[in-house]
């Protein structure tokens, strides 16, 4: 409680968006921008495409988060969770590893109704980034 009151947050005022172009935290979602109903989407998520973003036992991207939105569902569906858990770490302290796993991810889903692909990505320094693509199912 601050100053007597209670107070409350909503989840996406956790959330940050930006131009992954200038802002090396965005999730990057590439795929068809159309798609065949029922046909295999390949979807690569990927994080600091244009900005690298670094990959250090300090500062790295932790987990990648993949949900569907189809049109006219209240809700999404979970595509895919993926971790990177080696950023450089070893018994002998940070950044003495030589395993650093990469926060890209490729992954496959079918679905028959348009609706929106959402990626989201945690920074362990700078917190939770979202960004979101259209498909169009013909």
């Amino acid at each position: 409680m601050k100053g007597g009151m209670e107070m409350s947050m909503e989840i996406s005022e956790l959330f940050q968006k930006a131009d992954w172009k200038k802002e090396k935290h965005v999730p990057v979602i590439e795929c068809p921008s159309t798609i065949k109903k029922e046909d295999l989407c390949e979807v690569k998520v990927s994080i600091g495409k244009e900005i690298a973003h670094p990959n250090t036992t300090e500062h790295h991207i932790a987990w990648i988060s993949v949900f569907f939105k189809p049109d006219d569902d209240k809700f999404p569906c979970q595509i895919g969770q993926y971790l990177f858990n080696a950023h450089g770490a070893s018994a002998q302290g940070p950044n003495t590893s030589t395993i650093y796993t990469h926060h890209a991810v490729t992954t496959s889903f079918k679905t028959s109704k348009s609706g929106t692909l959402i990626a989201f990505g945690y920074c362990n320094i700078h917190g939770l980034w979202q960004s979101t693509k259209e498909i169009s199912v013909k």
